[in-house]
C-alpha cells in the first residue's frame, strides 16, 4: 500500500511513536517500525515527507513534552523510522504542565542539529497555539509550521470558529486528521446493524442522528450526481478549504486507497458545496 501511495504520486507518511498502544500486546512504536522496514527495503526516503508526533503516553517511556522526553523520543523515533531525520516532528497534544518555553527550546535544537525538519502541533487549542507562535517569536525559537486538528464534515465547530482563522493569519499548514470521521463519512455506518463491521463500529452510535444522517444523504446526493463515492466526496470538501493543505486519511486495502486518492482531482462545484455545507452546519 506504501508504494502504490508513492507510485500514485502523493508524499506525505504520517505516523506517532504512540501508535499502536491500544493494541494488545503493543507498548508503542509498531506504526514506525513498520514504515521504516518499508523505507529501508523500498530506498524511497527520498520521495517521502515523513511526519510523526511525540507527547501522548507510552507507558514506562514517558509521556509529555519536557526536554528530556523529546530528546529521548526523537532518537527512537530516528531508530525505528530507520532515517538521520523527519521531516515534520509534531507534538501529539499540549502538554499544560510544561513550559512552552522548554518544549519549543528543545524542538529548536533538534531542528539545529539536523534531526528535524520542521516541527508541527496537534490537538492544540487557538489560545495556546497563539501562546506557542508568539512564544517563538519572541524568543527566536523554531515555531510550528503545521496543525493536525480534528477536522471534517462532521467535526467542524472548534476548528472552523477559533483555529482556521489563526492558521490563515499565521500561514501554517494544515492536514486535518480523522478526516472520515472514523469511517463514518464512507457511508458505511447507518443503522446499529453496521456497527459489526469493524472495531470503530461501536463509536458510531453518537454520529447516527438527525445531522449525522443529514451529512450522509448530502453525501450521497452530491457523490451520485459527481459519478463518484461519499469518501471521496468527503476528502474533496476538505481540500476545498482554503486553510487546507492535505487532509490525513487511512485506507486498510489498495482498493480503497484507490478510491481516496480520487480525491483531489474531483473539484466540487458551488452548489456540491452549498449542499454540504448547509447539511453539516
Amino acid at each position: 500500500m506504501l508504494d502504490a501511495f508513492v507510485s500514485a504520486g502523493y508524499n506525505l507518511i504520517d505516523t506517532a511513536d504512540v501508535y499502536s498502544t491500544w493494541v494488545a500486546g503493543h507498548q508503542g512504536g509498531e506504526s514506525e517500525t513498520m514504515i521504516g522496514n518499508w523505507l529501508r527495503d523500498s530506498g524511497r526516503r527520498s520521495e517521502v515527507v515523513l511526519a510523526t508526533k511525540v507527547g501522548m503516553d507510552m507507558g514506562s517511556n514517558g509521556k509529555g513534552l519536557s526536554a528530556a522526553h523529546i530528546a529521548r523520543s526523537i532518537d527512537d523515533s530516528l531508530r525505528r523510522l530507520r532515517t538521520d531525520h523527519i521531516d515534520l516532528y509534531q507534538a501529539h497534544a499540549d502538554d499544560p504542565d510544561i513550559p512552552l518555553d522548554e518544549t519549543l527550546e528543545a524542538f529548536t535544537r533538534l531542528v539545529e542539529d539536523g534531526k528535524v525538519r520542521a516541527i508541527g502541533a496537534s490537538n492544540y487549542s487557538a489560545l495556546r497555539l497563539e501562546e506557542a507562535l508568539r512564544t517563538s517569536a519572541e524568543r527566536g525559537f523554531a515555531r510550528f509550521e503545521s496543525l493536525q486538528p480534528r477536522y471534517n464534515l462532521l467535526d467542524r465547530r472548534e476548528f472552523e470558529a477559533t483555529l482556521a482563522p489563526l492558521c490563515h493569519a499565521e500561514g501554517l499548514g494544515v492536514i486535518p486528521y480523522a478526516s472520515l470521521a472514523s469511517g463514518f463519512l464512507t457511508g458505511k455506518y447507518r443503522s446499529r446493524a453496521d456497527f459489526s463491521k469493524s472495531p470503530r463500529g461501536p463509536r458510531m452510535e453518537a454520529r447516527l442522528n438527525a445531522r449525522g444522517n443529514r451529512i450522509l444523504a448530502a453525501l450521497d446526493e452530491v457523490s451520485r450526481r459527481l459519478g463518484t463515492s461519499p469518501a471521496v466526496v468527503a476528502l474533496a470538501w476538505l481540500l476545498a478549504q482554503p486553510v487546507v493543505t492535505a487532509p490525513i486519511a487511512s485506507a486498510t486495502s489498495l482498493p480503497q486507497l484507490d478510491e481516496l486518492l480520487a480525491a483531489p482531482s474531483l473539484a466540487l462545484d458551488p452548489e456540491s458545496i452549498r449542499l454540504l455545507n448547509a447539511a453539516s452546519d
